[in-house]
Formats: C-alpha cells, sequence, structure tokens
C-alpha cells in the first residue's frame, strides 16, 4: 500500500490523531503511489465497494463503516447525440458519490479514537458526513454557506448533525471552520485529508468490471477534485495490476463562473484567466481554491485529459435534458451532462460520465 506522505516536505502522516494538514510545514497530505489492487484479494462477501477493503490502507481491525455505498449502475444513453455510459453516483445512500470516501474516512476516524469531527461543505459533503457520523457514532459540526441547497441543509440536520449557516460565498464557510479547529476539533475534511480517494477510486474498479474493459474517456465534474483524482487513481491501480494497458483521457469540468481549475489548466499553455467565485447552479463545484487541482492536472499529464468551463446558460438545459430521459441529477451533475458539447476534441470512445448527485437535493422553486 502507498504511503500518505506530505507533498512538500515528504514526512509520513502520523500515526496518531488526524491533523488535516502537516504539521512541520503546513503541505498537503496525499498517497505517494497508486492503490495495492488485486483481483484475487476482491471480497465479493463484503457489501458494495468494501469488496475492495484490501486497497482502503485500513488496520486489519479497524471497523467498517457503511450504509451499503457503492456498486452503482453503469447505464448507456444518448448524450448530445452520443452514446454514452452514465455511472449513476446520485444512487449512493446520500445521494451522491461522497459516500464512497466518507466511509473510509470515517473508519480511518474511528481507528484514531475521533469522537467528534467538524466539516465544511456547500452540501453533498455535509450531509455525507452527518450520515456516517451518525453511523459510526461520531458528533458532528457541519459549516455550510447560507446558499447552499435547502434540501441538502435538511438532510444534514436529519442526520443529526449542528448545522452552522455562515453567509457569504463558500470560502467564507471553509474560513469558519478555522476557528473551531483553533479551538481543538478534528477537521474531517472530505477535501483535505486524503483516507477517502481509496474509497472514490472504487468507482473506476466498478466501471472497469461493468464495461469489460477500460473506458475510452471519463468525464467527472471538479470541485475540491477529490472524484476526478481518485477515479484517476484507481484506473492507475488497475495498471500498476497489469490488469489494464492503459488509462481513460480525463475531462474535469466546472462552472464557467467559478473555473480556478480550469484556469490553472490554461495556464500551462500561457493563458491566464482570473478565477471569480461567482453565482453559479452548480454549487457543489463551487470552489474558488480547490485542494487536488494540481494533483489533477500531474495525472493528466501523464494519462492525458483536459480541463472544460460550462457557461452558465448550458447547465440547467443539460439538468432538463438528463430528466427527460429519466435521469434526475442534482446541477453540479449537469456539468459532466453539458460537457459533451464543449470538449474540443473527438473523444475516444467508449465514454464515461458520471452523474455525481441526486436531483433530490436541488430545489428549483426555492
Amino acid at each position: 500500500m502507498p504511503i500518505i506522505r506530505c507533498q512538500a516536505c515528504g514526512i509520513p502522516y502520523p500515526e496518531e490523531n488526524a491533523p488535516y494538514l502537516c504539521s512541520n510545514c503546513g503541505g498537503i497530505f496525499d498517497f505517494d503511489g497508486p492503490f495495492d489492487f488485486s483481483l484475487e484479494k476482491v471480497d465479493p462477501s463484503l457489501p458494495g465497494m468494501w469488496r475492495y477493503r484490501h486497497t482502503f490502507g485500513l488496520p486489519a481491525d479497524a471497523p467498517m463503516v457503511t450504509l451499503g455505498e457503492g456498486n452503482t449502475p453503469l447505464v448507456w444513453a444518448e448524450v448530445n447525440g452520443k452514446q454514452a455510459a452514465l455511472k449513476l453516483e446520485m444512487l449512493n445512500p446520500t445521494g451522491s458519490y461522497k459516500d464512497r470516501g466518507t466511509a473510509v474516512l470515517m473508519s480511518q476516524l474511528i481507528q484514531r479514537g475521533v469522537t467528534g469531527a467538524v466539516e465544511d461543505s456547500s452540501g453533498n459533503a455535509g450531509a455525507s458526513f452527518a450520515a456516517y457520523a451518525a453511523r459510526a457514532g461520531i458528533k458532528g459540526r457541519v459549516f455550510v454557506p447560507e446558499s447552499a441547497s435547502g434540501p441538502k441543509k435538511m438532510q444534514i440536520e436529519q442526520y443529526g448533525a449542528e448545522l452552522v449557516r455562515i453567509p457569504g460565498p463558500r470560502l467564507e464557510a471553509a474560513r469558519a471552520v478555522l476557528t473551531e479547529m483553533n479551538q481543538g476539533a478534528v477537521y474531517a475534511s472530505h477535501a483535505y485529508l486524503p483516507f477517502g480517494l481509496a474509497g472514490i477510486a472504487t468507482a473506476a474498479y466498478e466501471i472497469w468490471q461493468q464495461l469489460g474493459s477500460v473506458p475510452g474517456s471519463v468525464i467527472a465534474p471538479v470541485g475540491h477534485g477529490g472524484l476526478l483524482l481518485g477515479v484517476m487513481r484507481g484506473f492507475a491501480a488497475l495498471q500498476k495490476a497489469g490488469l489494464i494497458e492503459t488509462t481513460p483521457y480525463y475531462v474535469g469540468v466546472q462552472a464557467q463562473a467559478c473555473a480556478p481549475a480550469v484556469s490553472l489548466y490554461l495556464k500551462q499553455f500561457g493563458k491566464n484567466v482570473p478565477v471569480q467565485e461567482g453565482n453559479t447552479l452548480a454549487e457543489g463545484a463551487r470552489v474558488q481554491q480547490p485542494v487536488r487541482a494540481a494533483a489533477i492536472l500531474s495525472e493528466m499529464g501523464r494519462s492525458g485529459g483536459e480541463m472544460v468551463a460550462i457557461p452558465e446558460e448550458a447547465i440547467l438545459p443539460a439538468y432538463q435534458q438528463s430528466a427527460r430521459q429519466g435521469f434526475h441529477i442534482e446541477p453540479t451533475s449537469a456539468l459532466a451532462w453539458a460537457a459533451m458539447q464543449f470538449v474540443k476534441k473527438v473523444l475516444p470512445e467508449p465514454v464515461v460520465i458520471i452523474l455525481t448527485g441526486s436531483g433530490l437535493k436541488y430545489n428549483p422553486y426555492s
């Protein structure tokens, strides 16, 4: 299993407690290589994504915190006149892909003796955190921007976590949670703590097994970047195991109103695009300072890919078009649906689009 290290100074992640940044230099933690995947170690007797537990890096006696996440369907549909396979991540227990990462994160926190934690979120991560905290017996407190979707805020409260509404943009919720950390709270960040990447990688294993081959392309929305990076790491693990020869072409998608990862991508080609945190229907990807953007671009440099910004006026039509085919997704997921119109090249096939969150989390009438 690869080791979690600080990406700046290289020190390993401590065996006790759960710091979100390196105490030595303030750097971000990440795995230092692909996960170890073995078909022989896949255990079909375990529920959902836990059949891949051997890739999680959990101690043998770590609890399995699960609500049945993973094993989501892969369904073919026509998107912008082309056939694509849709990975229905909105069918996870709390209605989003976040559950894959949260399940592994919570197992790690319990193993490390954590009994209470805080999180900041635009909604989906907070809902997932609240549900799995309830399942794990961890007291949770979630900071959300006041503009977050009403159904998501209600979901967080129903799971029993304390909901803290923060005025202003998404960035203000991230700043507010720092006060809690300064008072000694454990920051169970889906963005900064790398544990969840191993859970998200299971989506790649499932796609490979469901297709019976490696996809030509994978399209996914990007907020902090954990989804796309986790999927990248999953396919890298399959390649490391000798099960696939090549990895997919990756397309990361953001709303034009808030597209810092796209800006970073374009900067490689000498284009300077200013970054703002403007209003967008795709609230789940409204992140001004994405934690995993640099790691995504590094992976793209090895395997190929691009970042695409979707104009605001294209998001609602994509949301409506997907619903007309029976896929009730939230607007953030619609970014990936809309991307089929905006990619600059003919995508290698088969194309997989990851639909990240349920439309039940979005109330267009509020």
